[in-house]
């Protein structure tokens, strides 16, 4: 019975492993898809990040970015190579018509290269939104950048610091390249195929995954969401200086009329909406946000309080909430577009310095405004006066609630008063009569 027994526990260890054997060898492996086919912004970095995570988490065999692009914000494209360099599985670049600069870039952080044909790739030295070229510091982070990565893949340095390196010269008759001094390089697919910047040649992405052996891979499409879409639409230069901009006057209201109500509601969600981007993006950290804050708690401290700070107080403040924006917008200083950003917070500001002036200007005439000042006026030629009348209750008859020496608290005509006799004391519970009023004095006698 037991050589039976261990006979069907053999056969039973057997098919298991033959299955096991067999639903390997018929798996299919699964492939996440990034889309980068559009401007390269700060919308994207959270939306790869996410991508390479959940492809991670899933254990995918790789991660493909399908790259048709000319380029972007180069701070941008910087956090989605660390993401991609990163990443625990192989990456694969689609070229699908043009990787042009910040599209370059992020094609040389992947380990595999797939082109169509007729495409293009390189042209990647810097450009502001403004159309200014980089600073020398920047276009230097550059060529170190694409040089490093192309070293990491194997790939030839020399070719991927000539796509940033204008006024570098670079020949190669193996490959029909001719790069004169003062031309940026750009590669065909042929080129690219020709000095190893592009592996194979794909009509399309289930192609290209068959050519690197992902044969009928399971392709798991993304695209980004509503929330990365928001940060897309609130780090944009306009929308970004629009709301500095409301930040800036609603709090400068606030402040003026010592009134918060929902204008320094508006004003906080603002900021708290251009910080909460700016720190998804990566633009603004926990220091930048907390400089922010201590830089209006500053201002505070010098316009609503009577600390006496000579004005230090105001300056630091200003200091550290200019510096805080410019900083947000800015984001990292190596790669980030400070011409931008300055042209971005100096439009907010000057913005902001004509609604203060409209403001000063219209607001004591306008009904709002009366809501929170007091607008009675005293005249000398009209010697003391007040904003009440207490004439109607000259001759009228009440009671003194307190004692009056000489003035105290009194019930006339059914309202609470507040009271003073000719000098003589008069208790309370007393009958009194209004014998006279002179401004806000109401004065009383004995009944």
């Amino acid at each position: 019975m037991s050589a039976i027994m261990r006979y069907f526990a053999m056969n039973r260890l057997i098919f298991l492993f033959l299955l096991f054997v067999s639903a390997s060898a018929f798996a299919q492996p699964r492939v996440y898809v990034v889309e980068i086919t559009g401007e390269i912004d700060l919308g994207l970095v959270p939306y790869v990040e996410r991508v390479v995570n959940e492809a991670s988490t899933a254990q995918a065999d790789a991660v493909l970015i399908h790259v048709n692009t000319f380029g972007g914000r180069v701070d941008a494209a910087t956090e989605i190579k660390d993401a991609l360099l990163n990443a625990k599985m192989p990456t694969i670049a689609f070229v699908d018509k043009q990787a042009i600069s910040a599209g370059a870039y992020i094609t040389l952080s992947c380990s595999k290269i797939a082109m169509s044909a007729g495409s293009t790739m390189g042209a990647a030295t810097p450009i502001y939104e403004t159309g200014e070229k980089a600073s020398e510091k920047v276009n230097s982070f550059m060529r170190s950048e694409m040089r490093s990565l192309a070293e990491t893949y194997h790939r030839r340095p020399d070719i991927a610091e000539a796509m940033v390196d204008e006024d570098m010269t670079l020949t190669d008759s193996t490959a029909t390249l001719d790069k004169p001094k003062g031309k940026l390089l750009t590669l065909t697919t042929d080129e690219a195929v020709k000095v190893g910047y592009c592996d194979t040649i794909a009509t399309s992405i289930a192609d290209a995954l068959d050519k690197f052996g992902f044969k009928n891979a399971v392709v798991v499409t993304t695209e980004e969401s509503w929330s990365e879409n928001l940060v897309k639409f609130f780090t944009s230069p306009v929308v970004s200086g629009l709301l500095i901009l409301i930040g800036l006057t609603g709090l400068f209201y606030a402040f003026k009329t010592g009134h918060f109500s929902w204008i320094a509601a508006v004003a906080i969600l603002s900021f708290a909406l251009f910080f909460g981007a700016a720190y998804i993006a990566k633009l603004a950290t926990i220091l930048v946000i907390l400089s922010f804050l201590a830089g209006i708690v500053f201002l505070i401290i010098e316009i609503a309080t009577p600390i006496p700070t000579f004005g230090i107080a105001g300056i630091i403040g200003i200091v550290l909430a200019i510096g805080a924006l410019f900083y947000a917008l800015a984001g990292n200083f190596r790669t980030g577009n400070t011409t931008t950003a300055t042209l971005t917070l100096s439009a907010s500001i000057a913005g902001f310095i004509v609604l203060v002036i409209f403001m000063i200007r219209t607001l004591p005439k306008s009904t709002l405004w009366s809501k929170f000042i007091l607008t009675h006026e005293e005249k000398p030629s009209q010697g003391y006066i007040t904003t009440v009348d207490f004439t109607s209750y000259v001759g009228k008859s009440g009671e003194s609630l307190t004692h009056l020496r000489p003035s105290g608290i009194a019930v006339i005509d059914g309202a609470r008063l507040d009271v003073v006799s000719e000098g003589e004391y008069i208790p309370a519970k007393t009958s009194i009569k209004v014998i006279r009023v002179e401004g806000a004095r109401i004065i009383v006698g004995s009944a």
